[in-house]
């Protein structure tokens, strides 16, 4: 069968060609290949749609690329990340990882200085549900108000546990705080309560009194 030279001229410029998402709907999107050439609705090419879904749809006016099998563009697939002069790369650094999003929010990592950061914009909120979270490192440092809705339990080894001087006297803790402690319920250091507890040994006068009862 002698091939159709005119038909192979027509199909072969459209087995690849690039464009910008003109419209977007969920999994498929239409590209605008030329001025007067608007494709039909095709699937955009995802990285993972499997047991593993990756979901991160391309955007209005991104540059993509078109693969069409025999030329045929209603059949066409699109891979999206071209970098343009409209949505040029927002790094220079090879050695970082980013996602960058549309109101401000990045995630980078930098793997050459070991730093993993998350930054969203004023407004902004994080939620990470699960039935355990851990936070294992040396120091963790909280910036602004922390609010607990649960119980608080602390387990630490006290400063004398560890064979450090206490200066002030009287035992380590494993909690220090700088700063006023305020509480609307009763506060209890072993068996003595630091709202109901009386002492022992109390005389009138200046003498001081003895320690108090449990």
């Amino acid at each position: 069968m002698t091939p159709d030279l005119s038909e192979l001229i027509r199909t072969i410029p459209n087995l690849i060609r690039t464009g910008k998402i003109a419209e977007i709907k969920a999994d498929k999107v239409r590209v605008r290949l030329s001025p007067s050439l608007l494709t039909t609705w095709l699937q955009w090419i995802a990285l993972r749609a499997g047991d593993v879904v990756h979901w991160s749809p391309p955007s209005v006016g991104e540059q993509v690329i078109v693969f069409s099998p025999n030329g045929d563009l209603s059949q066409g697939k699109v891979l999206a990340g071209l970098f343009s002069a409209e949505s040029p790369a927002p790094q220079s650094n090879i050695k970082v990882r980013s996602i960058h999003y549309p109101d401000g929010a990045v995630v980078l990592y930098d793997f050459s200085t070991h730093a993993l950061s998350a930054i969203l914009p004023a407004g902004g909120s994080a939620l990470v549900k699960a039935d355990t979270v851990t936070a294992d490192a040396p120091q963790t440092t909280c910036t602004g108000d922390v609010t607990i809705k649960g119980n608080l339990l602390v387990e630490g080894f006290s400063a004398l546990k560890q064979g450090a001087k206490v200066e002030g006297g009287g035992g380590g803790a494993a909690m220090t705080i700088d700063g006023d402690v305020a509480a609307t319920g009763d506060v209890t250091a072993g068996p003595i309560s630091l709202r109901g507890h009386a002492h022992s040994e109390v005389k009138r006068g200046d003498e001081q009194s003895g320690g108090p009862v449990p």
